[in-house]
């Protein structure tokens, strides 16, 4: 009995199969919305998570348990002195504190000059806590920062500016007039990073690293406008927070507006959210095609039935019966939309992996963009061809007969 029914099935498969090979055109321009469809749904979401992907990777490299400290100050306090970070570092939760300040300047080498080189001042806790930062040579430390020295790191978008065809490497330049000894230079690749690119802008020749203390002096300030806060364990970032909070309050005397906290998984948490909910839209849209394309399997199906009503009418004069009517002309909807799936998604990801190739995005194959692609496909096709194999398998076999 399993048998029969197995050999009976294969049949239908076969018959549907010769069915499609014998309407190449039309077996085209039909799956072509269901091809159109799926290879749509899967370029966005291999692309957006890749994009998702690369993001979330920019995010880790600036730190999970890092929070980041922009302070707007009021009228008469404009920004952290030497006590308030030491207010900051003596909090429970955090392990450490970077001060930061940037600014544009111009520096000199020999008769080579730029007027647009970026200075970020920062400490020994910042090359510490980013330790693939550093390329060559050595990192500011602890004594650089105390003897506010005159020593500085630079990416090769400096290097190249100021120093083309020549190795910086414990060469002077000079910074708004003042001279300085380039002991490191800066990985580039970690350089480049998401909030890099945001904290200086990329209309800059170059960046250049420098001790905060020195950099007070380079931009006559005595106070910082900037703070990367390490927490002990990320776990305890929202203990974290919380103190931190309460120790600026108190610096600036509860006054609203006067900083922002910035935690790196709040943001991530809610990028991926945006994220998600862009897919999702995105992946709705491109549905659309979906459901254009069933319409139009479904179209060829009836036509199918009405061109094959002698057939139907011979078989069920033979013996067939409804069922098996009906499970053949099902079976030829749901490969006709599977065949476009499949294409689909070759055509879907030949797309994403050229955008990826042609972006700063890396590639990553989504196995549920192929599933949910190969699977909705599969869906149209029983859906959209219920209806012909239904109205096929209730046609009566003498009335059948007759049209021949």
């Amino acid at each position: 009995m399993i048998k029969r029914k197995w050999d009976m099935f294969a049949e239908s498969v076969s018959m549907s199969i010769s069915n499609i090979k014998g309407n190449k055109m039309r077996t085209f321009l039909t799956t072509l919305g269901i091809i159109i469809g799926v290879a749509a749904i899967i370029a966005l979401m291999t692309v957006v998570q890749g994009a998702t992907d690369t993001m979330n990777a920019q995010f880790d490299a600036m730190g999970l348990g890092t929070l980041r400290v922009s302070v707007m100050g009021t009228a008469i306090k404009h920004g952290l002195n030497d006590d308030d970070l030491q207010a900051i570092l003596s909090c429970e939760h955090v392990a450490g504190i970077s001060p930061s300040l940037s600014a544009t300047v111009t520096a000199k080498h020999g008769d080579t000059w730029s007027d647009a080189i970026s200075v970020n001042g920062s400490n020994d806790e910042y090359f510490r806590h980013n330790p693939k930062l550093l390329g060559r040579g050595r990192a500011i430390d602890a004594i650089d920062v105390a003897q506010n020295a005159r020593v500085c790191l630079m990416d090769g978008g400096a290097a190249r500016t100021l120093f083309f065809g020549e190795d910086p490497m414990g060469q002077t330049l000079y910074l708004d007039g003042l001279e300085y000894t380039v002991v490191g230079m800066i990985n580039e690749d970690e350089n480049a990073s998401l909030y890099s690119q945001i904290l200086m802008g990329g209309d800059t020749d170059g960046t250049v690293y420098v001790p905060y203390t020195s950099a007070k002096k380079m931009l006559g300030t005595s106070t910082v406008s900037a703070v990367e806060v390490y927490v002990t364990n990320p776990d305890d970032t929202d203990d974290a927070v919380d103190e931190l909070k309460a120790a600026l309050d108190e610096i600036f005397n509860n006054k609203d507006k006067t900083y922002t906290v910035i935690n790196m998984k709040s943001m991530t948490d809610a990028m991926n959210l945006m994220t998600s909910m862009m897919t999702s839209l995105l992946v709705g849209i491109a549905s659309i095609a979906l459901v254009v394309g069933g319409i139009g399997i479904m179209n060829m199906m009836l036509v199918t039935v009405t061109e094959r009503t002698t057939e139907i009418g011979l078989r069920k004069a033979l013996g067939a019966e409804p069922g098996q009517i009906q499970v053949q002309f099902l079976i030829e909807a749901i490969i006709l939309s599977l065949l476009g799936g499949v294409i689909g998604v070759v055509v879907g990801l030949g797309v994403s992996l050229a955008i990826c190739m042609n972006t700063d995005i890396t590639f990553s194959l989504n196995t549920f963009a192929i599933w949910l692609g190969v699977g909705f496909s599969a869906a149209v096709g029983i859906v959209f061809g219920w209806a012909p194999a239904r109205k096929a398998s209730r046609l009566n076999p003498i009335d059948a007969l007759r049209s021949m």
